[in-house]
């Protein structure tokens, strides 16, 4: 797989390089895609060379992955503040003057919530669509709901949860996730998603994968346990945001998107019946929601778009 077409740019920030590639009309406005774990920007390019053909698409590698280069030391170098910097790096550097449309799956779009609701992001994004990846704020509140005031229902979308989270957990034991992703795991990982995510092995992943997850590790171990202890309480979106919900995802439940409305106020919801890995697996109906809803918002302008529904497909 590769981005054809595509331009590359190298933006620096915070003593990290960041690998850009850009597609599309850059009059148009701009679509930020953003990847998730254990992934590299290329996880998009199925959705980016679609969107592109309307719109000015934004790909980046997260840092430590793909061609982006790794913080040292890692400890303390993937917490969301420091990935928000990078963003508004990239931000800044490709759509100065216009903010942008931001897309993130998985990882990408946990960290796009922190951007979609930080002040200092406020202004530097039109709108936000969220795929398979929920705030950590967001998350620890809904623990913490249901700790507090459990009933059978309550109780069991956690236990529920928490089985999905198994890998979580596993990611926090020192050393070992690294070894098993630069030796046996990395090496099995495309045949692994082909049999459970019917993901297609040709191309993809990208060669650095063993070493994009192994620093991946970090994003978890620095930011999971603190914003579960201690969730933000001002997490509040300040975009329209557009929520798309693969129902068949072996990770995340739908159920820990029950309160969203209260920290969205422009919500829409869309359910996809799909695994995981939707930009591999469905990148026509991404593309077509991610277009529609972009072109809505930017229809709407200051005023703001009438963004609430639900739609599956």
């Amino acid at each position: 797989m590769n981005l054809r077409g595509a331009s590359e740019r190298w933006i620096r920030t915070g003593g990290i390089g960041l690998c850009v590639a850009e597609l599309g009309d850059r009059t148009q406005p701009t679509i930020v895609l953003v990847h998730g774990y254990p992934d590299s920007k290329e996880v998009w390019s199925d959705v980016a060379h679609r969107l592109a053909e309307r719109w000015h698409v934004v790909l980046y590698d997260v840092r430590g992955h793909g061609r982006s280069t790794a913080p040292r030391p890692l400890r303390g170098g993937f917490t969301l503040e420091k990935l928000t910097d990078d963003f508004l790096a990239v931000v800044d550097a490709v759509s100065p003057d216009h903010p942008v449309h931001v897309v993130g799956h998985d990882w990408g779009s946990v960290q796009s919530w922190e951007f979609a609701t930080v002040e200092r992001a406020k202004g530097r994004i039109a709108s936000f669509t969220s795929i398979s990846g929920p705030s950590l704020d967001h998350f620890g509140h809904w623990i913490k709901q249901r700790v507090s005031r459990p009933s059978p229902r309550r109780v069991g979308q956690l236990i529920g949860q928490a089985a999905k989270s198994w890998y979580i957990y596993a990611l926090h034991t020192p050393v070992l996730p690294e070894m098993a992703w630069r030796g046996v795991l990395g090496r099995q990982w495309p045949r692994i998603l082909q049999r459970m995510e019917k993901v297609s092995s040709e191309d993809y992943p990208t060669a650095s994968l063993p070493r994009d997850a192994a620093h991946g590790t970090w994003l978890y171990r620095d930011n999971v346990r603190a914003r579960m202890r201690r969730p933000r309480t001002d997490a509040y979106a300040h975009v329209p945001v557009q929520l798309i919900t693969p129902t068949g995802d072996a990770f995340l439940s739908p159920t820990l998107y029950d309160d969203l409305d209260f920290w969205a106020p422009q919500l829409v919801r869309r359910s996809l019946p799909a695994t995981h890995w939707v930009p591999r697996t469905r990148p026509d109906q991404l593309s077509s929601w991610i277009g529609e809803f972009v072109s809505t918002v930017e229809a709407a302008g200051e005023e703001g778009p009438n963004v609430r529904g639900d739609t599956a497909t």
